[in-house]
């Protein structure tokens, strides 16, 4: 696996693995109708490649294929982690989270963290700082505040 920034002709790829991921992954904790508001295939890509343009995003690669991605702003805000469905439980969110972290060294890391995520960033050392109800195309999902010093 290989671990890069962001090229612009990653978008197709990355907004493919994201459907997939939530869809596929985060269905135990969400049901198909937050799911559906979560993440639609009708992603803004242009908004997207600006965003990640604007953020340290790095992408992992294997084989030539898209595996995972990850993005943070200039304040600390781990905006998106996800990894590919079929390559879950390989160590490359762990990599892709240190290579970002590194990038933040003075903290604190914040990030809003799925059902589906948060044992991933506690094992980080990520603190809950508050659970919240956020509001998706009129359908309401929880998720968590949480934060790494």
């Amino acid at each position: 696996m290989t671990i890069r920034e962001y090229d612009s002709k990653d978008i197709e790829e990355m907004t493919v693995l994201f459907y997939d991921t939530v869809h596929k992954i985060c269905s135990r904790d969400y049901t198909k109708e937050q799911l559906d508001a979560w993440s639609s295939k009708d992603i803004d890509r242009a908004a997207w490649d600006r965003s990640f343009l604007e953020h340290y995003t790095l992408v992992a690669e294997k084989n030539g294929m898209v595996v995972g991605f990850g993005d943070m702003d200039s304040t600390g805000y781990l905006d998106r982690l996800y990894v590919h469905k079929n390559y879950q439980g390989q160590g490359i969110a762990t990599a892709l989270c240190d290579r970002l972290e590194a990038g933040y060294p003075d903290g604190p890391v914040t990030t809003h963290a799925s059902i589906t995520a948060k044992p991933f960033f506690e094992s980080r050392g990520y603190r809950v700082i508050k659970e919240q109800q956020v509001e998706r195309k009129g359908v309401i999902l929880s998720n968590y505040v949480m934060q790494k010093f």
